[in-house]
């Protein structure tokens, strides 16, 4: 996972380091669904536009919804098949036909290959429209048979967010953090997390998540990492007991006395896959290489392997001499938690990222929030949200004004978070851009008509300005 912006780099550093012959994007195939396939027949066929519109719209919108399924779930449309009008029929009958074709292709978007040599002696290769990389011509699952390396090139928000939330806080306070030196034990981290006050933390924002975090009342960073592994389906299950124990409402109890020191930072409960690799080393002597094949065989569900480790797993303790029954016990609560068992390695680097947000919303909360309305500026709905948190903390978010908003959601004199002239709808960042770099060079704006002499109108047009007015950009005249 990279910042969003940092992304590029990334992809840009691959192609100077290993060259531009041997790095390629992966090719998605996009198929008609029963929509689109209505839509497509329907102008090919001269279907007027407001009947392929009402054809469509009797479509149910679950995702998956096939024509043969929609037939079946809408009477109405089923009628339509046979309808009066010849080219309503026809549009159906054509529809179906094409129904799960492919209509065009794009780009994964985070899948990258690398290979040693010019990927075009191993797989056909193509260009693409919205990018000066190769694109390969397999899907990506025919690509790994093919032998070569597929690598997952994420852009996270959250990364950019915290970056963001720290050059805030250089601007507001002077104060520069780095967030890779923060001690992990910092009380009003852990008192926000146990309070439940997550809205716009890292991977812990559910409304099920903070209801957890009340009654957890987390205090060390392994709990951050234990709640992370335990929201999922299935292991959920675990966390009510996870919860008394951590209080010391249920004894902890281990199957057999060995098992405590790698289940002791858990309270008991296996969670993580980690666990059950040490512990088939420690008791029925397993290498290495069998542990890491036993979490493979788990993660994977494949019973044929999990089989044969059964028996390799009552061997080796047997040797020890522990009882049966207890072996049998362990063996089958592992094939039950197999089919949900989490990498901690995984949930701890998710967890130190949540810890590194909460400390940031916990010590420097308007800075923050600024950052976290920005990154989320084009959406209405997470703007609403976030923007009611920040109410709750106690700080305003005041309105756009042209004498003191940038571009992106900042923080003012007074501790309070000033809207992004970039989140007004129907204004372009250019045009703000261009109004903010007149502010900074010639100082503030002394009226509306002093706005206007002052700005490029070419770049802050009519419909900018009447957006800015209604959003109230201009009230501080």
């Amino acid at each position: 996972d990279f910042d969003e912006d940092g992304r590029e780099k990334v992809l840009r550093y691959v192609v100077e380091k290993y060259g531009h012959d041997r790095v390629a994007h992966i090719i998605t195939f996009g198929t008609m669904a029963a929509k689109m396939a209505i839509r497509d027949v329907a102008r090919v066929q001269k279907l007027p536009l407001p009947e392929a519109i009402r054809l469509t719209k009797l479509v149910p919108d679950k995702p998956g919804t096939t024509l043969a399924s929609a037939y079946e779930e809408v009477p109405e449309l089923s009628r339509e098949k046979e309808s009066k009008e010849p080219l309503v029929a026809q549009t159906l009958k054509y529809a179906e036909v094409l129904e799960g074709s492919i209509r065009q292709t794009g780009v994964h978007a985070c899948g990258i290959i690398i290979g040693k040599d010019n990927l075009s002696e191993h797989i056909p290769i193509c260009t693409a429209k919205d990018t000066d990389l190769y694109v390969t011509q397999y899907e990506g699952n025919h690509v790994e048979s093919v032998g070569l390396l597929k690598m997952d090139f994420l852009g996270l928000k959250t990364l950019s967010i915290m970056k963001d939330a720290v050059d805030n806080i250089k601007k507001s306070k002077g104060i520069t953090i780095d967030l890779q030196t923060l001690e992990l034990d910092d009380r009003s981290t852990y008192e926000l997390f146990s309070n439940g006050e997550t809205t716009g933390v890292f991977q812990f924002e559910s409304v099920g998540m903070k209801r957890y975090l009340r009654e957890l009342k987390p205090n060390q960073f392994g709990d951050l990492i234990a709640m992370n592994a335990l929201y999922r389906p299935g292991p959920m299950d675990y966390i009510p007991q996870f919860i008394r124990r951590k209080h010391g409402l249920e004894p902890i109890d281990y199957a057999l006395p060995v098992m405590e020191k790698y289940l002791n930072d858990s309270y008991g409960i296996t969670v993580y896959q980690e666990q059950v690799m040490l512990l088939s080393q420690e008791l029925a002597s397993f290498t290495k290489g069998e542990a890491d094949n036993l979490r493979k065989a788990m993660g994977k569900k494949k019973k044929s392997i999990m089989d044969e480790m059964n028996l390799k797993f009552r061997e080796g303790c047997g040797k020890k001499g522990y009882d049966e029954a207890i072996i049998n016990k362990i063996w089958s609560d592992w094939e039950a938690f197999a089919q949900y068992a989490f990498n901690k390695s995984h949930s701890t680097c998710y967890a130190l990222v949540a810890f590194q947000t909460g400390y940031l919303k916990a010590h420097y909360p308007a800075e923050y929030m600024a950052a976290v309305l920005s990154r989320n500026i084009s959406d209405i709905k997470k703007i609403t949200t976030f923007m009611d948190e920040t109410r709750r903390m106690g700080m305003e978010v005041l309105g756009p004004d042209v004498n003191e908003s940038n571009v992106k959601f900042t923080v003012n004199k007074d501790g309070n978070i000033r809207f992004g002239l970039g989140g007004i709808k129907g204004v372009g960042e250019s045009a703000v851009l261009q109004l903010i770099t007149e502010r900074e060079q010639n100082g503030l704006f002394s009226s509306i008509y002093d706005l206007v002499e002052r700005v490029n109108l070419n770049a802050l047009n009519k419909k900018n300005l009447e957006a800015m007015a209604v959003a109230g950009a201009f009230d501080c005249f």
